[in-house]
């Protein structure tokens, strides 16, 4: 028994995915070479994927949203687990870094369930409230520059049904977050964020210690 969320030493986070991932080859090829990457930090943990994969099908979504891509491992995640209908909109500004993705996404059989966006996320996810699809996504992953977290998060809450849900990468910063002296902006962008996510009536709310720490936020 434990009355607090632990941390994971070395061995225990190896015996975790030793009894519980389940992962495609096609996944760890891509998470492979994405470790050979300069920014491979960007990347998120195996058992991370894994969870987003069992959240997209344990509430049936169909329609999906990712704000940041990098080298398509999240993405191809969510895709597999979409019927064979289903679409994730993935918004990235980086042709170089998403050209890696789509050789993946192709392997894996699910490039045509993505729908790539390359521009700022921001304007992407605008232009789909321009076209009147408020309210017609099941999910959406956040995972981008983190000052802009908020943006993005009223942005998918807007484009999210009732029920759907908004899940939001990397709010420990490295545990950077627990700092009131902290001067770094995006970690204080977090700790904005995470304060209004707590009082907002708007969502269920749980943040989890999974990873560098995800909130799920479902649009009541």
């Amino acid at each position: 028994m434990s009355t607090q969320s632990i941390g994971l030493s070395e061995a225990l986070h190896e015996y975790l995915l030793s009894v519980s991932l389940r992962e495609p080859a096609v996944m760890t090829r891509l998470r492979e070479e994405t470790a050979e990457h300069p920014k491979s930090n960007m990347q998120i943990a195996p058992e991370q994927g894994q969870f987003l994969r069992f959240l997209v099908r344990l509430i049936g979504a169909r329609r999906t949203l990712e704000v940041g891509v990098f080298t398509g491992y999240s993405a191809l995640a969510v895709a597999q687990a979409l019927p064979e209908t289903g679409t994730l909109v993935a918004c990235d500004v980086s042709e170089a870094y998403t050209s890696v993705a789509r050789r993946y996404w192709n392997d894996a059989g699910v490039a045509d369930r993505i729908d790539l966006r390359i521009a700022p996320a921001h304007e992407t996810l605008a232009a789909l409230l321009d076209e009147g699809q408020a309210g017609t996504f099941d999910f959406s992953f956040i995972d981008a520059d983190k000052e802009r977290y908020d943006t993005y998060y009223e942005q998918s809450l807007e484009l999210l049904r009732p029920g759907g849900v908004i899940a939001l990468d990397n709010v420990f910063r490295d545990g950077r977050v627990a700092d009131p002296d902290v001067e770094d902006e995006s970690v204080r962008a977090l700790q904005r964020l995470n304060e209004k996510l707590h009082e907002d009536d708007r969502v269920h709310l749980t943040m989890l210690p999974l990873a560098d720490g995800v909130t799920l936020a479902m649009k009541r």
